[in-house]
Formats: structure tokens, sequence, C-alpha cells
């Protein structure tokens, strides 16, 4: 039959019609809910957080968050797992200039401490069994640079590339964690992060 012909009309006229506004609003939908549960977790975690109010705060229906995030675990892991992206993206990694990268760390959570808050629920109500791969591969091609840099000389230290790494997050991320009543006695912004450098650089012979 001619390509023209009656049949070739129907099955066009059967395809789904491809309509960009459409798909410009599920994005920006998803895109709003994404934001309005970043905030619900990081203030009350997985378990304390409730998928109506984010559906509200989004300006959205809990069917339709369900219909393109599932359940609120996968919620959760949609925006944990953009909260990596977003911090890899920015900060990145460098085994040979750790004072460097811890700098920077500092510099991320300083401004974007609702990450912060989110990683420390993660680690506290993601047991080891359910650890996003996307954290697990980032953290085994970090420890994988740093065998490499302490393997061939170029950074040297006393410390196994798992000590290291975890003092190196540990140190970056040290004053987010300060209790309260210090608050008065914190130093400004570029004190703290001169701190943070010197701190790591010291890790290091």
């Amino acid at each position: 039959m001619e390509r023209g012909g009656p049949e070739h009309g129907i099955r066009a006229r059967q395809r789904p019609e491809y309509v960009p506004g459409k798909i410009r609003d599920a994005e920006r939908t998803r895109r709003k809910i994404l934001v309005a549960a970043t905030e619900e977790f990081a203030q009350l975690g997985i378990a304390g957080a409730r998928v109506n109010r984010i559906a509200e705060v989004a300006g959205c229906n809990k069917a339709m968050l369900y219909a393109y995030y599932g359940n609120k675990d996968q919620l959760f892991d949609a925006v944990f797992t953009a909260y990596v992206e977003a911090y890899l993206a920015e900060v990145g990694f460098s085994a040979e200039d750790l004072p460097a990268y811890a700098g920077r760390v500092f510099d991320y959570f300083e401004e974007h401490p609702e990450h912060l808050r989110l990683a420390v629920w993660y680690r506290l109500e993601r047991p080891g069994s359910a650890r996003l791969e996307v954290v697990l591969d980032v953290n085994a091609d970090r420890l994988g640079e740093l065998e490499r840099v302490l393997r061939s000389g170029a950074v040297a230290s006393d410390f196994s590339p798992v000590e290291l790494l975890s003092l190196v997050q540990a140190i970056a991320t040290s004053w987010s964690s300060m209790n309260p009543e210090f608050e008065s006695a914190v130093p400004g912004r570029a004190i703290r992060r001169r701190a943070v450098v010197e701190a790591v650089r010291r890790l290091l012979k």
C-alpha cells in the first residue's frame, strides 16, 4: 500500500501527540517536588518527613508525586542523588591537593547547609544494606585515588586512605557540627576556612 494511503493515515492519527508544553510542565513539577522534598528531608529526615506537606509546598497532589517518584524512600533517594551530583559538580575531588579540597568542601556546606543536614540524615537512617550506589561508587573512587597518590609518593601521610578520607571530611565539616553554646566564640568564615585547610595540611608529611 502506498505511504499516503488510508492505512497510513489511521496509524498516524493513532500516534500519541507530542506536546512540548506538557513535557515542560512535567519537568517543572518534578523540580518543584525535589526542591520541596529537599527542605522537608533536611529538616525532618526520612521518618519525620510527610509526603502531603511536600506535595502541598510543591503545588501538586500526592498522586502526582507518587507517579513521579514512587514512595517516600524513593523520593529521598532522588533528592539525595541530586545533592550528590550537585556536590560533585561543584567540589570535585583532588587526592593530590587535599587541603584545597577540604576548603572547597567547607565552602560548599557553608553555602548549602541543607545538604549537610541531608548527609547527616542519610548516615542516620540508611543502614549499610540500603546505601545508594552513587555514594558507594564515589567513596570507592576516592579511596582508589588516595591509595594511588600514597603509593606513588605524590602525597605522604601516616594515615591509610580510609583514615585520611574520613579525617578530611570530618575536619571540613567540623564547624557546622559545633554545639550551639560555642556560637559567640565562633570566628568569621575566612578564619574558619583557614583553620580547616591548615588542619588538613598537617595530616600530611
